[in-house]
């Protein structure tokens, strides 16, 4: 029994050492792998930041190009019909939609959801005012009843996702 006591006497120390040597070294090395992948993020989002804010100026300029003001000067409905004139509008605002589609993956999932929400507002609205009018009337009709609406409206769809847009990249930075 005395032999077993002995043994018990330099083992019970050694086994505590080798313990609490075990732990401190996991909690080292796991400090030191949080710390690498807090600098990997850190350099990571130096180099993303110039595409994430080119993404929202992006988005920004798409919202600008289909809101009303812009669209409607930059398609004039010249001699067209009703019909015509609104499919033009919603093909300029679905061209202008796909060649931004890239640009989600820089933005946050709320970001890109105001943004379609704002284009599908917009394509809604066109389909809305033109089948409140005759389908024989001119283009330049539904031109002038978009301009109408849009400054009735306070908070058009497109500026609502503008500001979105904008306070967001100001949280970030």
């Amino acid at each position: 029994m005395a032999v077993f006591l002995e043994i018990l006497k330099y083992a019970v120390p050694a086994i505590l050492v080798v313990f609490v040597t075990y732990l401190m070294l996991s909690n080292y090395f796991d400090n030191e792998e949080k710390q690498r992948k807090y600098l990997l993020k850190r350099e990571n989002q130096k180099s993303s930041l110039p595409l994430r804010m080119a993404a929202y100026e992006r988005m920004v300029l798409f919202l600008e190009r289909i809101s009303p003001n812009s669209l409607l000067v930059r398609i004039p409905a010249g001699k067209l019909g009703l019909r015509d004139y609104q499919s033009l509008l919603q093909k300029s605002i679905r061209d202008e939609f796909e060649h931004n589609l890239s640009q989600q993956v820089y933005l946050s999932d709320e970001a890109w959801l105001r943004v379609v929400q704002a284009k599908a507002s917009m394509v809604g609205i066109i389909n809305k005012i033109a089948s409140e009018i005759e389908p024989s009337v001119p283009g330049l009709e539904l031109s002038k009843r978009i301009l109408e609406y849009s400054m009735s409206t306070e908070e058009f769809p497109t500026k609502k996702a503008i500001y979105f847009l904008k306070a967001e990249l100001r949280d970030e930075l």
